[in-house]
């Protein structure tokens, strides 16, 4: 409990590392904020040429909403991945990189991966807010399911939070893993259905004679977390309780260990770099 109320007690530094985070991301750029839109709308463009018009490659109809654009189903999946994939990086390298501040002063480590989070979770809002506006355009009725959204976007921000505080321990020892995460990220990313939908890997599967692949293959939390907001954005329908358990599971389990892992692991951090 001590180590939790001095990070409480610290949340005026948090959200100043958190500022300073948003503020120099791009600064001294010439269009700023607006990369946090052009990045992901660049990377959905590429994914659209070589996915739908080379591949071909097709996803179901919105159920109910009838929603039939890939750009927007692929965007459903690929803001939260990319939140998870910059918040996994950047938390896993914050405490080697803020090596000389640790030395000189005491402060609970844990907010500099914590910052990571909250600049990331800026981003990712205003991103979520421009996908979320185009879709009502198109006819896509998610404010019913807005709540829902919103927690499932804080049980993500959990899950990125808490595979950020135990790399960022393991990183400190071996520096190493963060060449290797990058590695693993890219295969993760691959093997999840955020540029393609599951019904592709269920029919590989099927057409092996191997159904249970497909079991294997959603035990990856971000498939459950794609196919939930997919559900309430894209659909506009409730997601399976299955899928609803798998999420609140992964969020809460990641954030729990890597809290423990790295408020045990603290008072040696000033040593080893």
């Amino acid at each position: 409990m001590t180590y939790l109320s001095d990070l409480l007690s610290s949340r005026e530094l948090l959200a100043n590392l958190t500022a300073r985070e948003v503020k120099g991301k791009y600064r001294r750029t010439v269009f700023g904020q607006l990369w946090s839109l052009i990045n992901p709308l660049a990377t959905m463009l590429i994914y659209t040429i070589v996915y739908s018009f080379i591949f071909k490659a097709r996803v179901e109809v919105g159920d109910p909403s009838g929603l039939d654009v890939y750009p927007l189903w692929l965007m459903c999946g690929l803001l939260p991945w990319i939140f998870t994939r910059n918040v996994i990086n950047s938390g896993m390298t914050s405490i080697v990189s803020n090596g000389s501040l640790i030395k000189k002063v005491y402060f609970p480590r844990m907010t500099l991966p914590l910052s990571a989070v909250g600049s990331f979770g800026f981003t990712w809002l205003v991103e979520m807010a421009v996908i979320l506006v185009v879709l009502a355009l198109f006819g896509s009725k998610w404010y019913a399911f807005l709540p829902l959204i919103a927690l499932n976007m804080v049980l993500l921000a959990m899950f990125a939070c808490g595979l950020g505080l135990m790399l960022s321990i393991v990183n400190v020892h071996f520096r190493d893993m963060q060449h290797l995460v990058g590695i693993a990220l890219q295969m993760w990313m691959y093997l999840s259905p955020i540029v393609y939908p599951l019904s592709l890997v269920q029919d590989s599967a099927d057409g092996a004679g191997k159904p249970w692949i497909v079991h294997l293959y959603k035990l990856n939390p971000i498939e459950r977390f794609s196919t939930v907001f997919r559900d309430l954005m894209y659909d506009n329908r409730l997601p399976n309780w299955t899928d609803w358990v798998g999420v609140l599971a992964a969020g809460c389990l990641s954030f729990l260990i890597g809290y423990v892992v790295f408020s045990r692991n603290e008072k040696k951090l000033a040593e080893l770099l």
